[in-house]
């Protein structure tokens, strides 16, 4: 018979299992997808033990389905009582085989499925696949054996890389590492077959990985020293990525069953943690929030997009650059617009420079050809789709409109990159206000996640699809949300924002409030990420709302605009021409104008004292769990509210927005899975006790849907819909 194929069914692709030593499992596909991975695990098992007991065989070769090797085990399936065969002891049996099994990966092998690749004496790849071990972006490690493995096949310094940060690697450089034995642009499982036979017959003791001594660099304990200073820093209190170094180490330090054994004790740690459970929820809710619903009942699954191969964007200053870049980027022929003729050149220099930096880093020729530049807005007769990316003034942007409308042809999508602009307002501008939708993108516009689509009243279905389907092709985490001031993120910002600057007038200092934020897993603090962003951006905001009024008046009345709680501590900064990095000085002080290094700064301590001494505020010490709850807590709140009035579907659409648009850490799952994480209850009590300090600020007394949740049992957050769903009935 020669050489046999076990095939494998990857998770990924939930179809029939097929085994070409035996007939098809036509159960399988009836199965709960939990079940299904199990039977795969159990019918490699079977089949490579009656592969191995038949003389008729002399090798073996495992290949996936539908061109994918494996995509590991299942994420629902995770935890301790994961159902049929265990991956190890498989690992084991096949790494142990008499006869030789090479692995044929074609499409991914990912995560579990590397871990069974690496079990194979060997591994041929198609040119075109991927492989990795992606475990620490769920919150766990590779527990199957890879951690231990990996450091001894490739090194310490490459394995480390890999495991900690989760990467895939191309075919080319994993066969450069040393993963794969061979690479193939023909069909993998003939070539796999080729190999398995040619090497029929020859010892395995070398084949083994588990037996190999890992190589041992003369300075390793400064090396994982070194590793593990950067990971806790860049991790921001994550588990897992420290976890991945304390494994790998182990199999650096260890016998191989003692670092299966330390490999094994890390994870029981990792899975009891909650941060796996953050991290997986947050896998999973990236993926609900592309199966949008509107108030309609219109949906992903109703709606179909309108085709866009030509697309238009009016505004070149920085975000209309990244746009440009981001379309130009997914294949489509962009129109760049851009009236004044100095910021056209400029802007287009910036523009292919990117794209050239950005081709050169993926190995291909930059898409410059895709791109027309014109001063003048005819040129947008003939585009499928227009991004509106002028200045944030509403006056500016209505006039935008109303020369689309003239200009455009009939069932041209106009979208509005505005972030907090009132949506219908604009539509009103245009005799067809069911094709206006706002795509809000966040800065630089090519290299962020997030995108809010934003519907109004009239927005059609079609037209919220047809943004979708555009961000989906950019590889964005594209999410639906309803029209109001701010839509989702920056409205849930203002009051984090603002409960910042009251802790100043209380006490606090811009360098103890990022602290605090920064610990709790944040990149930047709020005050470091004002210097970055410039002041002068939300001082704009400000004054357009009628908020940021020059007074020279001091008490308690220079405090209270519309009649609530007021810090007008930014506006005052902003006179004094401090707006961050920019100008070399803000919340902080910077070498010169356009330094990154954030220096505590004298002034601006003088200045908040001088100021509390004008208004007769007292200042009292502050600690870091008032931070946190005053900033986050009322940023949940808002949420909450946000929920309630219907502008976000659920919470799973506020946290992909938080952690893709505004550095939440993924590991703590968003605001709202961190609310329940915390538990609604204690988040209703300190809210509750904080308005009673502060009754002048209203966003801080409790939505009455926390009171509801809270009431209800505070159910987990995947079944917080229902509660909203009941509340929006009685309304």
């Amino acid at each position: 018979m020669g050489a046999v194929m076990v095939r494998v069914e990857s998770h990924q692709r939930p179809v029939e299992t097929r085994k070409r030593y035996n007939e098809e499992d036509r159960e399988s596909h009836e199965r709960p997808q939990e079940e299904r991975s199990a039977a795969v695990r159990q019918g490699i098992v079977d089949k490579v033990e009656t592969a191995l007991s038949d003389p008729k065989v002399k090798s073996v070769v495992i290949c996936g389905q539908n061109g994918i090797f494996c995509g590991g085990a299942d994420i629902k399936e995770f935890g301790p009582k994961m159902s049929g065969p265990p991956l190890i002891p498989m690992i084991h049996a096949i790494e142990a085989a008499n006869k030789p099994v090479v692995a044929a990966i074609e499409g991914s092998a990912l995560g579990g499925g590397l871990e069974l690749a690496l079990g194979c004496h060997y591994r041929i790849a198609h040119s075109k696949a991927r492989l990795g071990l992606p475990e620490v972006t769920l919150g766990l490690l590779p527990a199957a054996g890879g951690s231990q493995r990996l450091p001894r096949l490739i090194g310490v310094p490459a394995a480390l890389d890999l495991i900690t940060t989760g990467r895939h690697v191309t075919a080319a450089e994993a066969l450069q590492l040393g993963i794969v034995d061979q690479v193939t642009d023909n069909n993998t499982v003939d070539a796999a077959v080729k190999f398995a036979l040619s090497v029929a017959g020859q010892s395995l003791d070398a084949r083994r990985i588990s037996t190999y001594p890992c190589p041992q660099p003369s300075h390793l304990d400064a090396l994982f020293e070194e590793v593990m200073q950067k990971v806790r820093q860049s991790a921001r209190g994550a588990m897992a990525p420290v976890a991945c170094v304390q494994a790998v180490r182990a199999a650096a330090t260890l016998p191989y069953t003692q670092g299966l054994e330390r490999e094994k004790e890390l994870m029981a740690t990792l899975f009891t943690s909650g941060q796996a459970r953050a991290l997986q929820y947050i896998f999973f809710a990236q993926r609900a929030v592309g199966r949008w619903r509107m108030p309609s009942g219109a949906g992903w699954d109703t709606s179909k997009h309108r085709p866009v191969n030509k697309a238009a964007v009016i505004g070149l200053g920085t975000m209309g650059q990244g746009i440009t870049v981001a379309l130009a980027q997914t294949g489509l022929s962009v129109v760049a617009i851009e009236t004044q003729e100095k910021q056209l050149m400029k802007a287009k220099q910036a523009v292919s420079s990117t794209l050239e930096r950005g081709a050169k880093r993926r190995g291909v020729a930059p898409p410059l050809d895709r791109i027309s530049y014109s001063q003048n807005i005819q040129a947008v007769a003939d585009v499928d789709l227009v991004i509106e990316a002028v200045f944030e003034d509403m006056g500016l942007k209505m006039e935008v409109f109303q020369q689309l409308s003239a200009v455009c042809k009939p069932g041209t999508v106009l979208c509005t990159n505005t972030s907090a602009l009132d949506m219908d307002q604009l539509a009103s501008e245009t005799p067809n206000p069911e094709l206006v939708v706002g795509m809000h993108f966040f800065s630089p516009a090519h290299v962020m996640k997030l995108l809010e689509v934003v519907y109004g009243p009239r927005s059609s279905p079609q037209a919220v699809a047809t943004a979708m389907q555009l961000g989906k092709k950019m590889g964005k985490a594209s999410v639906v949300v309803g029209n109001c001031r701010g839509f989702v993120g920056n409205r849930m910002l203002m009051p984090y924002s603002e409960q910042a600057f009251f802790l100043l007038e209380e006490g606090a200092t811009p360098e103890l409030v990022d602290r605090a934020l920064e610990e709790f897993g944040f990149s930047m603090g709020l005050f470091r990420m004002s210097d970055l962003a410039g002041l002068d951006v939300g001082w704009r905001v400000r004054k357009s709302a009628g908020l940021a009024e020059p007074r020279e008046a001091s008490g308690q009345s220079a405090r209270i605009r519309k009649g609530y709680r007021y810090s007008p501590i930014a506006d005052l900064i902003c006179e004094q021409g401090r707006f961050g990095q920019k100008t070399g000085s803000g919340w902080y002080q910077y070498d010169k104008p356009g330094s990154r290094v954030a220096r505590s700064d004298p002034w601006l301590h003088s200045f908040l004292e001088q100021y509390r001494a004008r208004h007769g505020l007292v200042a009292r010490s502050i600690d870091h769990q008032e931070v946190l709850e005053r900033c986050l807590y009322a940023m949940i709140n808002e949420g909450f509210r946000i929920l309630e009035d219907g502008i976000a579907a659920g919470p799973e659409d506020i946290d992909v927005i938080y952690v893709f648009g505004y550095g939440w850490p993924r590991h703590r799952g968003g605001p709202m899975f961190y609310a329940s994480m915390v538990g609604l209850a204690k988040v209703l009590e300190r809210l509750e006790h904080y308005h009673q300090a502060h009754p002048d600020v209203p966003y801080l007394q409790p939505c009455s849907l926390l009171k509801r949740l809270v009431a209800s049992g505070s159910p987990p957050v995947h079944r917080w819909r229902e509660v909203i769903k009941k509340l929006h009935s009685q309304l």
